[in-house]
């Protein structure tokens, strides 16, 4: 399959300054967001938490979608460094050390797999400052942030610009509310969007690293 016809498969339409442009051209911004370990603080830090995050949830006005992933991993990288490191050692004691080390590493990871997670808040938004669209997608859930709804209005530079800009407003208040929980949020460059879409969807192959290259007409 020819990068036109598998492209015609994707649900947007390219990646732009950290936006990811549907193809009903409506925006998407990604923000990358912090954990903490809850089980950790204390009950009265653990009240207020969840207080906070509470108020943050009951002052959005516009849907947003909160995704978890959950990838291998890739570890590989970590035990070639020891293999040279053990080999590169001139001193016996520490040689054997290392090898012990190393296999010791090898067998507590043989039948169980390390897990990263990373979390990510999707903000949308609608160009035609989507009452409508908003309201139908509210009532299809979370499903619909990377559905086909109907064509909104045609994106040039100028309203790129302006709803962006929109958007970016929209991205600042979410990112205030988490801080007040004691999470940071970093948004998504147009590289990281990329990457994250790409792996999403071939987790196998980015759990070992591989990413391919990417359509340039995706990204601009």
């Amino acid at each position: 399959m020819n990068n036109s016809s598998s492209q015609q498969f994707l649900e947007f339409d390219q990646i732009k300054n950290g936006t990811i442009i549907l193809k009903n051209k409506t925006l998407r911004a990604i923000l990358m967001v912090s954990s903490l370990n809850f089980a950790l603080k204390s009950e009265e830090e653990q009240s207020a938490i969840i207080y906070q995050f509470q108020s943050f949830l009951n002052s959005l006005d516009f849907q947003c979608q909160i995704i978890v992933q959950s990838r291998k991993t890739n570890i590989t990288g970590y035990f070639d460094g020891l293999k040279k490191l053990e080999k590169n050692q001139k001193n016996e004691l520490l040689k054997l050390q290392t090898s012990e080390y190393r296999k010791f590493i090898e067998g507590l990871v043989e039948n169980e797999s390390i897990m990263r997670k990373t979390f990510f808040v999707v903000i949308p938004y609608y160009l035609r400052e989507g009452q409508n669209d908003e309201e139908e997608n509210n009532k299809k859930g979370i499903k619909s942030f990377f559905n086909k709804p109907k064509m909104s209005e045609e994106i040039n530079e100028e309203n790129f610009k302006r709803h962006r800009n929109q958007l970016w407003q929209r991205m600042e208040f979410v990112a205030l509310g988490l801080r007040r929980c004691d999470l940071s949020t970093t948004p998504l460059t147009t590289p990281e969007l990329v990457e994250l879409l790409w792996s999403w969807n071939h987790p196998g192959e980015a759990e070992v690293g591989y990413y391919p290259e990417i359509l340039p007409e995706l990204i601009k």
